[in-house]
């Protein structure tokens, strides 16, 4: 299931800036962050998709969403300038960026290619 992060449960369950320096990802699971707001189409295109992803990688990746009108101190800290924005998050690398909705088949990709995870 998709799960909303607040700037709280983000230091919580995947980095803690205040706390550290350096990148180091608190999750047990690779994740994606997909930073949205209500009136974006694209975001809403691509809710969905990550809905049916979450369930079909359920165990194997986290999917998170972060407001970016509730949420602009994260969306600041990421350097958030358009949406989707989204944050691939791989358990033992850094995490990279990527700007715009993309299809289902693009998302699997990426998870393979930068989290290192497939069904």
């Amino acid at each position: 299931m998709v799960e909303y992060l607040t700037l709280e449960s983000f230091k919580e369950k995947v980095f803690d800036y205040e706390n550290n320096q350096e990148w180091k990802f608190k999750g047990s699971e690779p994740c994606l962050i997909d930073f949205y707001a209500d009136w974006c189409g694209p975001c809403k295109m691509i809710a969905p998709i990550l809905d049916e992803l979450s369930s079909e990688y359920e165990g194997k990746v986290k999917i998170y969403k972060i407001n970016t009108e509730k949420e602009q101190e994260l969306a600041g800290m990421f350097g958030i300038r358009s949406i989707p924005s989204l944050l691939f998050v791989p358990l033992n690398e850094e995490p990279q960026m990527a700007n715009g909705a993309m299809g289902k088949s693009g998302f699997k990709e990426a998870f393979k290619e930068i989290l290192k995870v497939e069904l």
